[in-house]
């Protein structure tokens, strides 16, 4: 976890998971409009979480990113075509809708159960001893600490 007052910077966290900081900055600001992510602008600024990893689940994320609309939408298919039915023969949604809003929830479910302090638990406890030592530091000589009077 990133040190009390300390921020790292975008650049340094698209670098550490080799994708671009354009790409990076998107889900940053989405993280950060959520209140997920603490945003410091300038050139001393950076991003680190704005609330305890306990209380941050992966579904506050995922909406945050994604948004809160289900992953699927059913666009009717089957009230189009030359064997389409009238409007009353689709009073209930169709199975292919159910089974995929069921899926989403038992998904959002599992999501809401899984915090951030959790996948650093489980995450730790995997890492080889060295390659955390080289991620630590890695991670030290980007950090950017703010003074504070910022």
């Amino acid at each position: 976890m990133i040190p009390e007052g300390a921020l790292l910077p975008a650049k340094a966290l698209a670098e550490y998971h080799g994708v671009s900081e354009s790409y990076l900055l998107k889900h940053l600001q989405a993280l950060a409009a959520a209140g997920i992510l603490l945003a410091v602008p300038g050139p001393r600024g950076g991003y680190r979480l704005a609330r305890a990893p306990e209380k941050i689940t992966l579904l506050d994320v995922m909406v945050a990113i994604e948004g809160p609309k289900p992953a699927f939408r059913c666009t009717e298919i089957r009230r189009r075509g030359p064997c389409a039915g009238p409007p009353s023969a689709y009073r209930a949604p169709c199975a292919i809708n159910r089974t995929m809003l069921r899926a989403e929830q038992a998904w959002r479910d599992a999501l809401r159960g899984e915090t951030i302090a959790g996948l650093v638990a489980e995450i730790g406890g995997r890492l080889d001893r060295r390659s955390a030592q080289r991620a630590a530091g890695w991670v030290d000589a980007r950090l950017r600490y703010q003074k504070e009077s910022e």
